[in-house]
């Protein structure tokens, strides 16, 4: 199968610029990219490693380190006794905008295994952006809550979430469901505000994300709120759009 894939698109010319990082990088970002806009199709064999290696003009060592690091991201499989292929897509979920549920509730509901990796928690001072979402003044503190989200094994989303230090005092009590927690406090939100951009991932949410640098990702900025509308959470999360899609229902207004 390897004379279907054009040797040109493994040409140094095509993907190493100097100065742009370590040549196993920029080939794992530029085969992650033909992956994810259809260049190499679902199935197609790589070239073997010393074949491959040639074309690039690289060391063995320099293609075998892109090729694990995509094989560990889950777009390539290496079959024994066959070689490497790009593997099938993941299967896509959709997400409804209209639920106000946490990550872990909207996977536990699929019957989804998920996973969190906390990647940073604790009290802070807030930053202008929290002061204005969550109406603090003086010298509040906010809990923050930095997460990377797995479903099946695969990273998802980062999450990225500040909450008043009186709504959630201990968050280094959070280890999977954050609105768990919250319920059991009688502080859980009813309602949130969301808004949806598209951006593109770079450095370390990049990397976190088994993305290639530079990619489109779905940003959505959410403030939650109590019954009582005072505003308890406010997240920015970065979401997978090769795995996620958002849907919203929509009902038609008394003037339609």
């Amino acid at each position: 199968m390897t004379d279907l894939i054009d040797p040109a698109l493994f040409r140094a010319a095509v993907w190493f610029q100097p100065g742009r990082g370590p040549r196993y990088e920029q080939l794992y970002r530029h085969l992650a990219q033909a992956i994810t806009d259809g260049t190499l199709q679902p199935e197609t064999q790589l070239p073997p490693e010393r074949e491959l290696a040639g074309i690039a003009g690289v060391a063995r060592v320099t293609v075998r380190k892109a090729v694990a690091q995509l094989v560990q991201d889950g777009v390539l499989e290496q079959r024994r006794g066959a070689g490497t292929f790009v593997r099938r897509p993941r299967a896509r979920i959709e997400h409804s905008l209209s639920s106000l549920l946490s990550f872990t509730e909207y996977m536990r509901q699929r019957g989804k295994a998920s996973s969190s990796t906390i990647l940073r928690r604790g009290l802070f001072t807030p930053t202008p952006d929290e002061k204005m979402a969550l109406g603090l003044t003086g010298t509040a503190q906010v809990a923050r809550l930095d997460r990377l989200r797995s479903a099946e094994g695969a990273p998802m989303a980062l999450e990225r979430t500040a909450l008043p230090a009186d709504i959630l005092p201990a968050p280094e009590a959070v280890e999977t469901s954050l609105y768990d927690i919250l319920r059991a406090g009688g502080a859980a939100p009813t309602r949130a505000v969301q808004r949806i951009a598209a951006v593109n991932v770079t450095g370390e949410d990049a990397r976190l994300l088994h993305l290639p640098e530079g990619m489109a990702v779905l940003r959505i900025e959410r403030t939650a709120y109590l019954a009582s509308g005072r505003p308890v959470e406010w997240t920015r999360g970065l979401y997978r759009p090769d795995i996620y899609d958002f849907v919203a229902e929509l009902h038609l207004g008394p003037e339609g």
